[in-house]
């Protein structure tokens, strides 16, 4: 049997009167996903518990069968796992956003989606001026980056940006333990960013200079029981994004990286099938994260959420579900970790769709999309128990 699993980042979303008062999953041409809810069965699931942010971090746990509020210890050192970060058990990781900011409000979390190697000199930057024997700062991908203390705290409350776009940065900066040094950091990283050759280069551009390092989703390195031995089986994880790769990393699965992957709507979409088609000729299991319609909920792009539902559709479902019927019996599990709304550029906690399909699977002539699932008999409420669905 071939388990696929295929999770579209923040693909779920409210009515939008635009399109008639559609979601975009409902909106988008998707027929592959369309004929797999005909023959399988939507439901909808708890991703999120309660009383825990509704973050890809706590939601990606749950969906690959880790209870978060056992394993959760915060999104950084995730993503340090990612890049291979040795961490001691002292050590507190922040996730460090490049963002753009006018001077006084955080006008784009993503710095104008500034590319990885402009990134890497400006953290090379923050580095040189900032790092010491306590700090230290390592790229990531694009404006996702990382920063280890090792003599920080958890105990200080970080807003992730994304969710504090257009708001006034004095009122929304570390509050807690350590709070001056992180203030300190973020308008020490103004002065040094906001005259380097990258954003000058960018604003003579046109382009949105990455002016300012934001600091969030710290915590301690985590551990992860192993996906193989608990569910018997081998497995691959195919992601741009490196939290997502650290948690299949840190479980034992493999996270190879796919050039050209951005985690936008401009990925490497035939690189990931491409990718995914090659893990299925060895591995049992293969899982697919595709961030581009987060990405576009964040930005508020109608147009691009909706391009990004339809590329998922054609470059990934349709072609990787081909491949792993090619093997024989299969199953595959659909679902975004949370909803991303375009009317509030920001996540959302609310129960999820999901679509299961394949060998061994009742077909109930389902449609997969917010509203069906609304209505469905079939609720998941421990997020983490779905993927037994999947391989039971």
């Amino acid at each position: 049997m071939k388990y696929v699993l295929i999770v579209p980042d923040g693909m779920a979303d409210y009515k939008i009167d635009e399109l008639g008062g559609l979601s975009a999953l409902e909106y988008a041409r998707t027929p592959n996903m369309d004929a797999l809810a005909k023959n399988g069965i939507v439901g909808r699931v708890h991703t999120i518990p309660d009383g825990m942010p509704p973050g890809s971090d706590v939601a990606a746990l749950s969906i690959m069968g880790y209870d978060p509020k056992a394993y959760y210890t915060g999104r950084a050192p995730l993503e340090a796992a990612s890049q291979r970060i040795e961490l001691k058990s002292t050590d507190v990781v922040f996730r460090c956003n490049l963002i753009n900011t006018d001077g006084e409000h955080i006008v784009d979390y993503s710095g104008g989606e500034i590319s990885t190697l402009e990134a890497k000199e400006l953290i090379k930057a923050l580095e040189e001026n900032l790092g010491n024997s306590r700090l230290k700062f390592y790229p990531g991908v694009s404006y996702r980056h990382l920063l280890v203390d090792n003599a920080g705290s958890v105990d200080v409350k970080c807003t992730p940006p994304h969710d504090i776009m257009g708001q006034a940065i004095f009122d929304n900066l570390p509050k807690g333990e350590n709070e001056d040094m992180l203030r300190e950091l973020i308008f020490r990283s103004h002065e040094i960013l906001k005259a380097h050759p990258v954003n000058l280069s960018r604003e003579s551009a046109g382009k949105r200079p990455a002016n300012m390092a934001w600091f969030w989703g710290q915590g301690y390195k985590p551990n992860l029981t192993s996906f193989a031995e608990r569910f018997n089986i081998s497995g691959t994880v195919i992601s741009a994004v490196d939290l997502i790769r650290g948690i299949a990393l840190i479980s034992g699965l493999k996270a190879p990286e796919v050039k050209g992957a951005t985690g936008t709507v401009n990925t490497n979409w035939k690189g990931k099938q491409e990718a995914a088609i090659e893990a299925l000729k060895t591995d049992d299991f293969v899982m697919l994260h595709l961030e581009a319609p987060d990405e576009s909920g964040h930005q508020g792009s109608l147009s691009d959420k909706i391009k990004s539902i339809e590329l998922v559709d054609a470059e990934i479902v349709g072609p990787v579900i081909e491949s792993a019927k090619a093997y024989g019996d299969y199953r595959v599990l659909i679902l975004p970790d949370h909803y991303t709304p375009i009317s509030l550029r920001t996540h959302v906690g609310d129960p999820v769709p999901f679509l299961l399909s394949g060998t061994g699977i009742e077909s109930a002539n389902a449609e997969f999309n917010e509203s069906y699932a609304g209505n469905a008999d079939m609720v998941v409420k421990a997020g983490h128990e779905l993927i037994n669905e999947l391989f039971k």
